[in-house]
């Protein structure tokens, strides 16, 4: 990282809606709209925000979504339309702080909260049924532009025009990107696998999804 200070350029809010996709309903809590004052930030979720699949989505893992803003380009082009203001279901949209920059288990200051990187943001298909586009998933997937999450460590206010400060680095020093890397692509690395699960902020769907691959790899050794 260059800088100890990133910048947000939207903070977006949105409870769950019941949209219609394919001729099927379904509730989605990924249409977000940028919030034009300070809320509070709790440890589940932002005031005013919610999840409609709590299982795969929320909870204190998956607390705030963030996507860099550096990456809008590349789906503006690929999706062949504009973009609005949190595309892709984020809480933040970031700037200078991409999957390669990022790792599991930094700590920032977010104005009066204290946030923790907890895992990647693992695409949904909601994101492929919002877009239109059957293969989303995969392709943000092969991409690595996936986005993360932060876990709340101190609940506080947060303004629209907030600023996160890096206060401490993840011990591990692993990036988001790694860990998409050995996540989708490099499935088979027990090396990298053990070191993954050696991060202690690691969230516990991660861990534990990394857990069940290192045993069926041991078991056929």
């Amino acid at each position: 990282m260059t800088s100890a200070h990133y910048s947000i350029l939207s903070l977006n809010l949105g409870k769950p809606q019941t949209l219609e996709y394919d001729g099927k309903k379904i509730e989605t809590g990924i249409m977000k709209r940028p919030a034009a004052s300070a809320v509070m930030l709790y440890r589940e979720n932002f005031e005013g925000d919610g999840q409609a699949d709590l299982v795969n989505h929320g909870g204190p893992d998956k607390a705030v979504c963030v996507y860099p803003a550096e990456h809008y380009p590349f789906w503006t082009e690929f999706l062949s339309r504009s973009l609005p203001a949190a595309a892709f279901g984020e809480n933040l949209t970031v700037q200078g702080l991409t999957e390669e920059d990022v790792c599991v288990g930094d700590v920032f200051q977010l104005d009066d909260a204290v946030v923790q990187v907890s895992q990647p943001r693992q695409p949904c298909i909601k994101l492929a049924k919002k877009f239109g586009v059957k293969d989303m998933v995969l392709k943000v997937q092969q991409t690595g532009y996936t986005g993360f999450y932060f876990r709340v460590l101190e609940e506080g206010r947060v303004a629209p025009d907030a600023k996160l400060e890096l206060l401490s680095r993840g011990e591990k020093g692993i990036s988001v990107q790694f860990a998409n890397h050995i996540k989708y692509h490099d499935t088979k690395n027990l090396t990298a696998i053990e070191r993954m699960l050696s991060e202690e902020a690691l969230s516990e769907s991660w861990r534990s999804s990394f857990i069940k691959k290192r045993d069926r790899l041991l078991s056929i050794q």
